[in-house]
């Protein structure tokens, strides 16, 4: 019996939008996953700042946009942390709870490629799991030969063996808060059935329903 895939995928998802859900998509097959669990941050340690909208919109919006799809999850499991969310306790905790017989990869932009090595234990992170690189198409391959120096020439290669191309997708979480308080037209961003929560909670400045 071939060993089951998991693919992680973290970020504040404040909106989840059509861009997340479409790549991760993509990647997910790219990699072979059985199935992708996303994983809302309460806070990035890079970041100083909480998400626009709370943690329970935030994992309801992530539901809405990923019915329909059985190989889609999600879990709250760093919204319930007191703290900012590490990726390496996050995958230690699935690893407890889906046993050794799983292979774990954590899904990451090569935009974030830039910040790994200020990870919290990126090198323990990078041997506990398998960091998946979604490369987007039309832009240049990401450098890896600059970080041999860090973590060794065995890891860096893992790392390129995981690396998955995925479409480009031109949407971001800000524009779609942008354009959502300015009442302007969000459709072919997000889902739907996203756009009727923020409507039916006036999430992102939003005052008439």
């Amino acid at each position: 019996m071939s060993e089951k895939r998991i693919a992680l995928f973290g970020g504040t998802f404040d909106p989840i939008h059509l861009g997340h859900t479409t790549v991760v998509a993509v990647a997910g097959e790219g990699i072979g996953a059985d199935k992708v669990i996303f994983v809302p941050a309460k806070r990035s340690p890079l970041k100083a700042f909480f998400p626009e909208a709370g943690d329970e919109d935030r994992l309801e919006m992530i539901k809405l946009a990923t019915q329909g799809n059985g190989r889609f999850g999600s879990s709250d499991y760093e919204l319930k942390k007191a703290g900012p969310s590490y990726t390496l306790e996050t995958v230690r905790y699935f690893r407890r709870e889906l046993g050794s017989n799983v292979s774990i990869y954590w899904l990451m932009g090569a935009d974030a490629l830039e910040d790994l090595p200020h990870w919290y234990g990126v090198t323990e992170l990078i041997d506990e799991c398998n960091l998946a690189v979604m490369h987007r198409a039309g832009f240049a391959p990401s450098d890896f030969s600059k970080y041999i120096s860090l973590w060794g020439e065995d890891r860096v290669k893992k790392m390129q063996r995981n690396v998955v191309e995925t479409p480009l997708v031109d949407i971001s979480s800000t524009e779609v808060r942008k354009r959502l308080t300015a009442g302007r037209e969000v459709s072919g961003m997000i889902s739907p059935k996203v756009l009727q929560y923020i409507r039916e909670h006036r999430l992102y400045g939003i005052q008439d329903y």
